[in-house]
C-alpha cells in the first residue's frame, strides 16, 4: 500500500488512496500496526481518500455508511478518518486540512477555491490559499447541547459543570464541532504534557461521555489568546489538534472570555479559529509534507 505522509503542526497523519489498497483490507489490526511508531510507519491517523461519488461503496465498509451516502453526492469526495487504534473518526481538523493539501497536489484543485468534502462528522468546506501556509477548513456549527456531543443527563448547554476524576474536581465545558470534546478550564496553569497524559484517558473514558471524548486543557491569556494540552480519543497525547483548537476558541468565546478571531497556541504551533455569531467555525493553520511511503506488511 503506498501512503502519502503530511503533518499539521506536528500531528500527522497518512493519506492512503482507495486504489492503493488493492486486495487489502484496512482493518482494525493493520490500522494499529501501520500507525505504530517503532513496527509501522508511524502516525496519529490514517485519512482514506479521495472516495468519489462513484466509489460510495468505500462507505459501506462501517455502521456510519448511512451518514456518508446523505452527504457524498452533493460534495467533490468523501474522505474517512481512523485513529491509530483502529476506530473511526468523525472528524479532524488537521487531518482535513492535510486531505486538502493532498487533493491540492496529487488531484489538482484549484487554490483559493472552495470544496465540499463529505466526512462522518458532516460535511465541511476545505479552501487552498497557500498550500504550505495558510489552509483553511470551515468545520461547520459549534454545539454545547449535551445530546448531540452526546453528554450523558438531562437535555443542557454542558457549561462550566464540575466532574470529579479519581478524586479531583475539573471545571469543564462540552462541545461538538462534528466530533465530541470535554474542553477543561485550566485557569491554574498546571496543564503540561504529563498533566494531560494523566487525567486526560481517565477524562476520555469517563462514564459521562457514553461515546468517549477528546480533551483540551485550556488556558486563556488575551481576549483572542488561548493555549491548550491535547489527549485525543483513540490516539493519545497530541501536539495539535484542529477539531480540539475549534472547540476550545468555541467554548472560549462562548463563556465571553474571548472574541473572534482566537490564537490557539499548542506545543505543535499555532491554529487560528474564527468563530461566527451563529456559531460557524472556520480553523486555517499550515501543513507540511514528509514524504511518501509503501507498506509491504501484511494484512491481518
Amino acid at each position: 500500500m503506498h501512503f502519502w505522509k503530511y503533518h499539521g503542526l506536528g500531528n500527522d497523519y497518512l493519506v492512503l488512496e482507495p486504489a492503493s489498497l488493492g486486495d487489502n483490507t484496512l482493518s482494525e489490526e493493520t490500522i494499529r500496526r501501520v500507525c505504530h511508531r517503532h513496527y509501522g510507519l508511524g502516525s496519529d491517523g490514517i485519512l482514506l481518500g479521495p472516495i468519489w461519488p462513484w466509489m460510495a461503496d468505500f462507505c459501506t465498509v462501517s455502521a456510519c455508511a448511512g451518514d456518508y451516502a446523505s452527504a457524498i453526492g452533493q460534495t467533490l469526495c468523501a474522505l474517512r478518518i481512523f485513529n491509530p487504534d483502529g476506530t473511526e473518526a468523525e472528524k479532524s481538523g488537521n487531518g482535513l486540512r492535510i486531505f486538502a493539501r493532498h487533493l491540492y497536489e496529487r488531484h489538482g484543485i484549484d487554490k483559493g477555491t472552495s470544496y465540499r468534502v463529505a466526512t462522518l462528522g458532516g460535511v465541511v468546506e476545505i479552501t487552498v490559499h497557500d498550500p504550505e501556509e495558510r489552509i483553511e477548513v470551515e468545520m461547520g456549527a459549534v454545539t454545547f447541547s449535551s445530546a448531540s456531543i452526546p453528554v450523558s443527563g438531562p437535555e443542557r448547554e454542558v457549561l462550566e459543570e464540575e466532574i470529579n476524576i479519581k478524586g479531583r474536581r475539573f471545571r469543564f465545558c462540552a462541545a461538538s464541532v462534528g466530533n465530541p470534546h470535554c474542553v477543561i478550564l485550566d485557569d491554574a496553569g498546571e496543564a503540561d504534557a504529563d498533566f494531560a497524559q494523566k487525567y486526560g484517558p481517565l477524562l476520555e473514558t469517563a462514564a459521562i461521555f457514553p461515546k468517549r471524548t477528546n480533551v483540551q486543557f485550556m488556558q486563556i491569556f488575551g481576549r483572542h489568546d488561548i493555549a491548550i494540552e491535547i489527549w485525543e480519543r483513540g490516539a493519545g497525547y497530541t501536539l495539535a489538534s484542529g477539531s480540539s483548537a475549534s472547540a476550545a476558541a468555541a467554548v472560549a468565546i462562548r463563556l465571553g472570555r474571548c472574541d473572534s478571531p482566537v490564537a490557539v497556541h499548542m506545543p505543535g504551533g499555532k491554529l487560528v479559529v474564527d468563530v461566527s455569531a451563529n456559531g460557524l467555525v472556520v480553523q486555517t493553520g499550515p501543513v507540511e509534507k514528509i514524504g511518501e511511503a509503501i507498506w509491504t506488511g501484511n494484512d491481518a
